[in-house]
């Protein structure tokens, strides 16, 4: 079903797999995907250690992390009213079309805070405290988002947390629990894999500016102005291919360039993000960054393991 057939309610079954699949938004779970990748790759790449259950489990952590977020970012936003309240634009939400109930809602996000602890505690195991410290915490933010009487997604802070659990932590953790270490080119693309995730969410929060304002949502750019929220974007996109020359350098690897394969691809994005139009446009280009997050992440990865596998 695509994003355009989500706009129906009348097409949508209550409790169908349709309306969860519209809960739990699946094209964002490309960005719990990537930075896992991308981890575990840069560790095998430097080490030659990959525990391929490990590796797993982080993935399905981070996937599980995601829903969370995504099913409480549902529930918490009709909660408050906001969804009916203003001109909203957006992918629609299941809760508030009742295609879901709210308690239902939040019965999956208890299964899925338990689900991800019990797939952390293996590598818990292994690995000791900083991966418990590391899942309580990327819990609690998933929660946070749109959770408590404060939610992150209430403040300017949103982009900054997305780059930090998504980027960050996702990419440092997933090479940290196959090696107990953490190397500097992991760091560099910690932070492009951040950025590119935060530029998701810029999208977001740019195509539903007027919205947001109307609700009292302070989101980054009903604070600081649309277009200070564009260079934003742009300087997200920009800064995660500027962080492939360093990473590139640091390995002796020229296989680690090949994310700028992608280049073209995400000039024609920033571009059409730029002159995009006001409305339900901006949900391709927000697909479109999804994307572009994957591809950059699996060439990183790919440029790796190629890395390590080359005489």
């Amino acid at each position: 079903m695509s994003s355009s057939d989500l706009t129906d309610a009348s097409l949508v079954r209550p409790g169908s797999l349709q309306a969860w699949a519209a809960a739990v938004r699946l094209p964002s779970l490309l960005v719990a995907i990537s930075p896992v990748a991308v981890g575990t790759a840069l560790a095998w790449q430097r080490t030659g250690q990959f525990e391929l259950l490990i590796a797993l489990l982080a993935l399905a952590a981070a996937v599980a992390l995601q829903v969370i977020s995504n099913l409480q970012n549902d529930v918490g936003y009709t909660a408050r009213g906001a969804e009916l309240s203003g001109n909203r634009t957006g992918l629609p939400r299941a809760t508030a079309n009742g295609w879901l109930s709210v308690g239902q809602v939040r019965t999956a996000i208890v299964l899925c805070c338990a689900l991800a602890i019990a797939i952390g505690l293996p590598v818990v195991a292994v690995r000791g405290w900083p991966v418990l410290a590391i899942g309580l915490a990327s819990i609690v933010a998933a929660l946070a988002y749109m959770g408590g009487p404060r939610p992150i997604a209430y403040t300017p802070f949103g982009e900054f947390v997305v780059f930090v659990f998504f980027g960050l932590v996702a990419v440092a953790g997933s090479d940290f629990i196959q090696t107990g270490d953490i190397g500097v080119t992991t760091w560099l693309a910690a932070i492009a894999l951040g950025a590119l995730a935060a530029a998701a969410l810029a999208v977001n929060n740019h195509r539903d500016i007027d919205h947001d304002r109307s609700v009292g949502r302070r989101t980054f750019p009903v604070v600081f102005g649309a277009q200070t929220a564009k260079h934003m974007y742009t300087a997200s996109l920009y800064g995660a291919f500027a962080l492939v020359l360093p990473m590139a350098w640091l390995e002796s690897a020229a296989t680690l360039l090949a994310p700028l394969l992608l280049l073209p691809t995400a000039l024609r994005l920033n571009r059409d993000f730029l002159g995009c139009p006001p409305g339900l446009a901006y949900n391709a280009i927000l697909v479109r960054t999804f994307k572009l997050e994957l591809g950059y992440a699996a060439l990183i990865s790919a440029g790796a393991v190629a890395a390590r596998l080359l005489p």
